[in-house]
């Protein structure tokens, strides 16, 4: 009965866990500079999934991308003498913003290699507007791709953007480039914010759905936790040392999950991402899943239910997980730290591999135990063991072909969204392995879940499973000779039965395994 509670709550909080909503951030830049690209200098000023204002959006009509009075351009004290003092404008810098389909829209390609200005020569060519960015309209909207322009006034050192609001009128992927194309302004940098606001908060339209997502996470561990703590109270006296283990990773989820709803919280009211909040967050998650693995890892070689200890595999054990550990974290901490933008760095995929690598070895591990616990557990004709250990088996079997399933989906899934344009369902790639180690979690409570014959796997001998039936007759037979039969029985069997081990995990072989190791 307590299986199926775990495994009903697991389905009812993986169903909630689908809904979805629309939520974008603040870009700051500090001093940045623009670098040469081709024959213009441009600066990538951010990429987010942003959603069409509905007109029943509460502030509807207000603008979804907004850039601060308090963006501003600086450039250097020798441009100024390269123009004219009679100039009135004396440089002109473009805030080009284009959505991914259109991207294709802005420069074009000049004896093979790609302009993004427009010069004398391609001016007289194709008719476009002399050290601007070349543009083409959108099939679409003709007032797409979106050219903001802000120009430098006489001997100024500085040009400031105005309070603009640019109206989203199409979900989509857009970004926002700033371009010069006046050789005079190089050395020319940026100072300020952008603010990209959804019509429902400032998360990004990629990481928007993770915090309804987290959130309702954070109440499956809730209530599996519940189920769980209400055994564990109710059991206390039987309560086994796997179960304890079992107890901190449960409490591990539930603390993470909620550390990441409030974190996606604050970054969708502020628009930034508090690292305090976001570092505490990644540490955990690479807390759990570490100590996740090694649970698995730990249970997979009979820890707790055949064996006291680990023996000499102790510290490798540990090695393993503090390796696992400082991998997992530095993955995270790229991913995560800082990120306001919907296109991922390439800087993570150095650090992927280490991970992959690590999971390959606990995966290969785990079922090299499991293997061996099960051939010993059959040796000695443990049914309950057994059957437990093969319900386990199966279950792991199970999670690591969906996970490889998984793994083929998500390279294609990548390699054939270069451009982020499958961004509305790239929540669900990191949302899966979150899932997924809910639902072993769940398996691995319904397995050992405390109760009044939790001891059984722990406490039972050999001895006690293999009563032979006619020594049961003899021992409850009501007359006289049946008494004397059995007393006879008794000597003779205590003549030819081993000490009794005191240690009530251990079988003999363990105990000289754990010598060796």
């Amino acid at each position: 009965m307590t299986k199926v509670w775990f495994i009903a709550a697991a389905a009812v909080c993986l169903l909630l866990s689908m809904q979805r909503v629309a939520e974008g951030s603040v870009h700051e830049y500090n001093n940045v500079g623009l670098a040469q690209k081709g024959n213009a200098y441009m600066l990538y000023g951010g990429s987010e999934g942003l959603y069409a204002t509905s007109a029943n959006a509460q502030g509807s009509g207000v603008a979804n991308g907004k850039f601060d009075n308090s963006l501003t351009f600086r450039r250097t004290p020798e441009s100024v003498l390269s123009f004219s003092p009679k100039d009135e404008n004396t440089g002109l810098v473009e805030a080009i913003i284009f959505e991914v389909a259109d991207m294709d829209k802005i420069g074009g390609r000049v004896h093979d290699q790609r302009a993004f200005c427009c010069s004398k020569d391609l001016s007289k060519e194709i008719g476009c507007p002399e050290n601007e960015v070349i543009k083409r309209a959108s099939a679409e909207d003709p007032n797409w791709p979106l050219a903001i322009r802000v120009y430098f006034q006489g001997t100024e050192l500085e040009a400031k953007f105005f309070f603009t609001d640019v109206n989203i009128t199409k979900t989509g992927m857009y970004t926002l480039y700033f371009i010069t194309c006046d050789d005079r302004l190089s050395g020319l940098v940026v100072s300020g914010k952008t603010m990209w606001k959804n019509p429902y908060g400032y998360l990004p339209g990629r990481m928007a759905p993770l915090m309804t997502f987290y959130g309702f996470l954070s109440l499956c561990y809730l209530v599996l936790g519940l189920f769980w703590f209400m055994q564990y109270l109710r059991f206390w006296k039987d309560i086994l040392q796997l179960q304890n283990c079992i107890t901190v990773v449960i409490a591990l989820g539930m603390v993470e999950m909620a550390m990441w709803y409030f974190e996606y919280v604050n970054f969708n009211t502020t628009g930034l991402r508090p690292m305090g909040i976001t570092i505490w967050a990644v540490t955990l998650g690479a807390v759990k899943k570490t100590v996740s693995r090694l649970l698995i890892l730990v249970v997979s070689m009979g820890y707790g239910v055949v064996r006291p200890t680990l023996g000499g595999l102790t510290s490798k054990v540990l090695l393993l997980g503090g390796t696992y550990f400082l991998a997992s974290e530095s993955l995270d901490v790229v991913e995560n730290v800082g990120t306001i933008n919907d296109l991922s760095g390439k800087a993570r995929l150095f650090l992927v591999l280490p991970v992959a690598i690590l999971d390959a070895f606990f995966i290969l591990w785990i079922f090299t135990s499991l293997s061996k616990t099960l051939e010993k557990l059959q040796a000695r004709k443990q049914v309950a063991k057994l059957d437990l250990y093969r319900k386990f088996t199966n279950s792991l079997a199970v999670g690591v072909v969906v996970a490889v399933l998984w793994i083929g989906y998500e390279l294609y899934f990548k390699a054939t969204d270069s451009y982020s344009e499958g961004w509305q369902n790239a929540w669900i790639i990191s949302a899966f392995w979150s899932i997924l180690t809910f639902l072993l979690l769940c398996v691995v409570c319904a397995l050992w879940a405390p109760s009044q014959n939790s001891t059984r796997y722990a406490y039972s001998e050999d001895v006690g499973e293999d009563f032979d039936d006619e020594s049961a007759v003899a021992l409850t037979a009501p007359n006289g000779v049946g008494k004397t039969v059995a007393v006879d029985a008794e000597k003779a069997a205590s003549k030819e039965r081993k000490p009794v081990n005191t240690d009530v995990f251990s079988l003999d072989d363990d105990v000289e395994e754990d010598k060796r190791e």
